[in-house]
């Protein structure tokens, strides 16, 4: 009886699973809505206050969306104070919604992906996920390989759906 060989194991096809890369921690909301007066008036003075007063450890380690959900005028600055808070204790934010939030951590994962690794390769990038990835991700690691690797595929490496191939000279 013959040995069972997993060529595609052996083969120089790379395969790349973003729910490996992105990072899990949960992503909340920081609203600035019931910071205001009666839902419409950022003061300053109390602002400061509340925001001084604030319990912040609930935002430690966590990915945060710096949002307003409220129908009113918030001065930049409001955000970026929310901002000097958040710096030292969370994973990271964005002055934006939890789709802003999204590309944001996106553009962080695949920034430290070694691009040189996929020159003249063939690459799968895998499909199924447990983890939500957003498809912004997919197609910005799309813009990133393209021009480097031999050919772009998407699924698994023993079923694939072709994407693109470079043209031979």
């Amino acid at each position: 009886m013959s040995e069972i060989v997993n060529r595609v194991s052996q083969s120089a096809i790379l395969s790349i699973n973003l729910e490996e890369l992105y990072p899990k921690e949960e992503r909340i909301i920081f609203d600035l809505k019931p910071f205001l007066f009666q839902e419409f008036l950022l003061r300053e003075k109390e602002f400061r206050a509340d925001l001084k007063g604030l319990d912040w450890s609930k935002y430690a380690g966590k990915w945060v969306s710096i949002y307003c959900s409220g129908d009113a005028i918030v001065p930049n600055w409001a955000f970026m104070l929310v901002a000097t808070y958040l710096t030292p204790i969370c994973r990271g934010y964005v002055i934006g919604d939890l789709k802003e939030l999204e590309v944001y951590i996106s553009e962080m994962v695949l920034s430290k992906i070694n691009l040189d690794s996929f020159i003249d390769r063939p690459v799968v990038i895998k499909g199924c996920s447990n983890f939500p990835i957003p498809l912004f991700a997919y197609g910005r690691l799309v813009s990133l390989i393209q021009s480097r690797a031999k050919s772009i595929m998407y699924g698994e490496p023993c079923s694939t759906v072709p994407l693109f191939k470079k043209p031979k000279v």
